[in-house]
């Protein structure tokens, strides 16, 4: 699974909408949209920003890891 498709997996685990993480990340919905569908990157300010929201490691969204670490806390 490449890490769209877990972005997209893990959005809708939470019952949250395109626009409700754009909002998070600082997006329009079609901007998250074009990171879920491969037209925009992901930047790394906003994956740390959806680590500490999810409370998921980089490692599982991005998918290095098939298991969901928590995200560590200071």
């Amino acid at each position: 699974m490449n890490y769209r498709e877990r972005l997209k997996n893990i959005r809708e685990d939470h019952d949250m909408t395109q626009a409700q993480i754009g909002k998070i990340i600082q997006k329009s919905q079609q901007g998250y949209n074009h990171i879920e569908m491969g037209r925009a990157e992901l930047k790394i300010e906003d994956l740390i920003t959806l680590c500490k929201f999810y409370q998921l490691s980089a490692d599982y969204i991005i998918g290095i890891s098939n298991i969901p670490s928590p995200f560590p806390k200071k």
